[in-house]
């Protein structure tokens, strides 16, 4: 049977992957304000091509990403591209909270001991998902934080801003490569909030609209073009 869409909501705490074709939309939903996805991505035929955040911020002369940036590989191509956000800030730079951070914030709770209840952290989530396609920690790098906004103090420290995402506020994904995503639902790295945090997310999958000439993605700088361009090299004559 051959699907044309696919929607499931994710709670928070919980992590998923998935190999995402070329010209497949991811469209995640914020069901409640205040969400935080965490993503990563792979090149399934290469598992050492992965996202790199540092190129992917350099080549668009950004600090955060919007509609109209693209996600870059480490080989200088493009995984996926923003065709639609609300929000207009999402974050790449402050990585994953882990187990410590979690139980020094919110307690220590196990599944063992407190089933659905338990605090999952992003750092052991995303290792879960590298588990099941042969990869380990070595493998890990910086990720996408989507519906969250870091601020810069004037002493160097960087904070997340509260209420930045709303309930329905959306971002789309239109991916550019045949494409291994992880992602998990746990909280920020610089999450304080009081309680362990609690939130669903919704998930879409569909066909994109084939890429014109005129794409605001790929024309939003000369450096997406370029990356468009190795994208075509790539598939050429696959």
């Amino acid at each position: 049977m051959e699907m044309d869409h696919y929607k499931t909501v994710i709670r928070s705490g919980s992590h998923w992957s998935l190999r995402v074709r070329r010209g497949v939309l991811i469209k995640l939903t914020d069901l409640t304000g205040n969400s935080n996805v965490g993503m990563l991505f792979y090149n399934h035929e290469n598992l050492f091509e992965r996202y790199n955040a540092p190129d992917t911020l350099k080549c668009q002369h950004t600090f955060k990403l919007t509609k109209g940036n693209c996600l870059y590989s480490d080989m200088g191509r493009i995984f996926a591209s923003i065709v639609k956000d609300d929000i207009g800030w999402h974050e790449t730079v402050c990585g994953n909270i882990t187990s410590q951070q979690v139980t020094e914030r919110w307690g220590r709770r196990d599944y063992q001991h407190d089933r659905n209840q338990w605090h999952q952290n992003g750092h052991d989530a995303f290792l879960v998902e590298l588990e099941k396609y042969g990869l380990n920690i070595d493998d890990m790098s910086a990720n996408v934080n989507w519906f969250n906004k870091v601020a810069v103090k004037y002493d160097g420290s960087m904070y997340l801003v509260k209420n930045h995402s709303q309930k329905g506020n959306e971002v789309c994904l239109r991916f550019e490569m045949d494409t291994l995503v992880l992602l998990h639902t746990c909280p920020h790295p610089l999450e304080d909030s009081s309680t362990y945090p609690e939130f669903m997310v919704q998930l879409e999958l569909e066909k994109a609209p084939p890429v014109k000439e005129d794409d605001y993605c790929m024309n939003s700088c000369d450096e997406n073009r370029r990356g468009f361009e190795n994208n075509a090299l790539y598939y050429f004559g696959a």
